[in-house]
């Protein structure tokens, strides 16, 4: 297995209320020459939690932090006019936070980040780091 020192949150950058499937954002990936969905896992908005990019492989969502993080987005982050906002729902919050507390727990070392830590963009449109630092 790899060696993860990051766990790095994401959102879909799409209007909130609007479901977007792992296939779908396969499909944008592999349009930007990705060999296949960059996250390791996607939360849809009702909450579920569903597999992208295997684990055991690098991800392809941080430049500069791949080789050791895993990659976790939340389907939203934007409001009707395509402004960043946190748009998850209850549901997506109690997903991500479990998700996150499992990762850690398998991964203990590893530290919690938005996207938004590490380039010039408002992704996940919260706060991750300061949400979950206390994980």
């Amino acid at each position: 297995m790899r060696k993860i020192n990051e766990i790095i949150v994401h959102c879909t950058a799409t209007p909130e209320g609007r479901d977007v499937t792992v296939a779908e954002i396969d499909r944008w990936h592999k349009q930007r020459k990705f060999k296949m969905i960059g996250y390791h896992y996607v939360i849809y908005r009702d909450g579920s939690i569903h597999g992208g990019r295997p684990l055991s492989m690098v991800g392809a969502h941080c430049t500069g932090h791949n080789a050791r993080s895993i990659g976790v987005c939340y389907v939203g982050g934007c409001d009707k006019q395509m402004r960043p906002k946190d748009t998850r729902t209850p549901e997506q919050k109690a997903a991500l936070l479990s998700l996150l507390k499992h990762l850690k727990k398998q991964f203990p070392a590893a530290t919690i980040h938005g996207h938004r830590d590490f380039a010039a963009k408002a992704c996940p449109s919260f706060d991750a780091t300061s949400e979950y630092k206390d994980l």
